[in-house]
């Protein structure tokens, strides 16, 4: 694999991030279908051994339980903090982004993941009730005190990000290394927009959900899964534009076919036609990062990524949080 690197980080960065909503405990309010600690050890030992180093998670996933299995895993294992990428995020908690929510927050964060910093804290979305400018001066000082080595930042809208960016830039804070945006064949609105300023400033693309929460890897819509049968957060952004999916997806079934590979390799190895970028995957099977890691050697045609963007309809826009006084407007999940 070819590494990347990420402003302000010094690890070098997997082309690969391993998702952590994947793993914690089930239910209690939040996901079915997550691993339990030990296969959680599982496959972080297996994607950390075939060279995947960055993992992603949030102070929200599984009500914490993600943090603290993740920590728990790389304890376990004996993995040198310095050898690993760790990520997690802040919002969906009391109080937001706000100075003393951040505070708090990353307490608990290190804690669960049993480190003494990140190297990546993420804003999980665009909080309106809180000045940016107190957070972003928030997130400097825990830069300057060593307990995050680099921010990144979530779905929001364009405008948003860009008014977030200029604010750093202005008072000398920790610009932005990456957006975590919602980004894959299925979904390609932040193409407009927020990923042209992502690269306009030197930002580095995660796409959350870029197999489209496993529509992505198979021909058909549903399966007898778990996941597939108890994810409403799945069903509310993609159920809606399901008969605009099937064509896309049929098409990458061709693409794989021709290449003689997994569909879910073609939808990642699309990813990369993009430019630089490191989509967040979550595996539940070792097979799951075998696929993941075999995407990086793929390579599409011009003529494979045109024939996989032709049947794309635009569609509403699902991730960013809408102004609390047009909240019905918008669906809300915690990708």
């Amino acid at each position: 694999m070819k590494y990347l690197s990420l402003p302000g980080i010094d690890t070098p960065v997997s082309p690969i991030c391993l998702g952590g909503m994947t793993f914690g405990e089930a239910g209690h309010g939040w996901h079915q279908w997550t691993l339990d600690a030990d296969d959680t050890r599982d496959i972080i030992g297996y994607a950390f051994e075939r060279g995947i180093t960055f993992i992603d998670t949030a102070n929200s996933y599984a009500h914490g339980t993600s943090e603290d299995y993740i920590g728990r895993a790389l304890r376990d294992l004996g993995i040198p903090r310095e050898k690993v990428v760790l990520a997690s995020k802040v919002f969906y908690n009391d109080g937001g982004t706000s100075a003393r929510a951040i505070r708090r927050e990353i307490e608990g964060s290190l804690r669960r993941l049993r480190t003494d910093y990140l190297d990546l804290y993420i804003l999980h979305r665009f909080d309106y009730s809180t000045p940016i400018e107190e957070t972003l001066s928030t997130l400097d000082d825990l830069v300057r005190s060593g307990k995050i080595r680099a921010i990144g930042a979530s779905e929001m809208y364009a405008y948003q990000f860009h008014n977030m960016i200029h604010a750093a830039e202005i008072n000398g804070w920790v610009g932005f290394s990456t957006m975590q945006c919602h980004h894959n064949l299925l979904y390609r609105e932040n193409e407009r927009e927020l990923l042209r300023v992502c690269r306009q400033y030197g930002v580095v693309p995660t796409p959350y959900s870029p197999l489209a929460s496993g529509h992505l890897t198979r021909p058909t819509w549903d399966t007898e899964s778990t996941r597939s049968q108890t994810d409403e957060t799945m069903r509310s952004k993609y159920d809606a534009e399901r008969d605009n999916a099937l064509p896309i997806i049929a098409r990458v079934k061709e693409v794989a076919d021709k290449h003689g590979v997994e569909m879910a390799q073609v939808a990642l190895a699309w990813q990369w036609s993009h430019g630089p970028a490191v989509p967040v995957v979550g595996c539940s099977r070792r097979q799951r990062v075998d696929q993941a890691i075999a995407a990086t050697t793929l390579q599409l045609s011009s003529d494979d990524i045109a024939y996989l963007e032709e049947p794309y309809i635009p569609r509403a826009l699902v991730g960013p949080l809408a102004h609390p006084g047009e909240a019905a407007l918008a669906g809300e999940y915690r990708a």
